[in-house]
């Protein structure tokens, strides 16, 4: 829920307390404030989690690429100095990483 919201149910929780009388005998307000208390308990939780989700990203994010720049490193230093250093093959695997793909051949119309 957002700000809008919570104020919503905040403000419909609080009418229903003072006028109990026009809700059916079904709907129990006393659930729904704990439905209510429940959901204000937890939102900093969600707040916090939510920073720290994107700081994991964010780490997550920098450590890969700082990673791949060093793969990168490692896969042009073995290309520039794997001939005859035994490397080839190793090259060979780490290039397939930038290998594209053929696209197959459209099949042309043919004019009659």
């Amino acid at each position: 829920m957002g700000d809008k919201s919570r104020a919503f149910v905040s403000k419909a929780l609080e009418v229903a307390r003072q006028n109990p009388d026009f809700l059916p005998r079904s709907f129990d307000i006393d659930e729904m404030r704990k439905d209510v208390q429940l959901f204000e308990a937890m939102y900093p939780i969600v707040v916090a989690l939510a920073q720290l989700q994107e700081l994991v990203d964010d780490t997550t994010m920098a450590a890969g690429s700082e990673a791949m720049a060093a793969a990168l490193q490692v896969y042009n230093y073995a290309k520039a100095s794997g001939q005859g250093a035994g490397l080839e093959g190793m090259v060979e695997e780490l290039g397939q990483r930038f290998a594209r793909r053929t696209r197959k051949a459209k099949p042309q119309a043919i004019n009659v």
